[in-house]
């Protein structure tokens, strides 16, 4: 997944994902970070922690919902592009799925997320859209 050249302004609404990382031999440390970008390939996140290009790390995405929050955890994603902006980083990361493994609830959960934030943004863009014609 290959992010543009124009920064990342605002984040996908409600959706977050989490991430472990190790601080020692017994330590973790559960990381939130903001997702700027979700696709069926693989997603941008921001964060202030620092990871190289060919990293993989365990990802958990959950979006935040009325009733039932929506979670798809078990994906494992490929760190391919960093970005410093300011004190943080956008990574770009690409979902590795495994040939051999049948589909999962995880990627009907992630298609389901993907779903639900589609009508989300179609949404937020015609009431957006709607305020600047009632101004004018």
């Amino acid at each position: 997944m290959q992010m543009p050249d124009n920064r990342y302004h605002t984040p996908l609404p409600d959706l977050l994902a989490r991430f472990t990382l190790r601080k020692g031999l017994f330590r973790k440390e559960r990381v939130e970070a903001r997702l700027f970008d979700l696709n069926q390939f693989g997603c941008v996140l921001k964060t202030d922690k620092v990871f190289e290009p060919g990293d993989t790390l365990g990802l958990e995405l959950e979006m935040t919902m009325p009733f039932e929050n929506l979670l798809a955890s078990g994906l494992t994603g490929l760190i391919t592009e960093r970005r410093k902006y300011c004190s943080n980083f956008f990574y770009s990361i690409d979902f590795i799925e495994s040939d051999y493994r049948p589909k999962t609830d995880e990627s009907e959960q992630l298609r389901r997320i993907r779903d639900v934030l589609d009508r989300k943004q179609s949404l937020l863009s015609r009431r957006e859209n709607t305020g600047m014609g009632a101004t004018a």
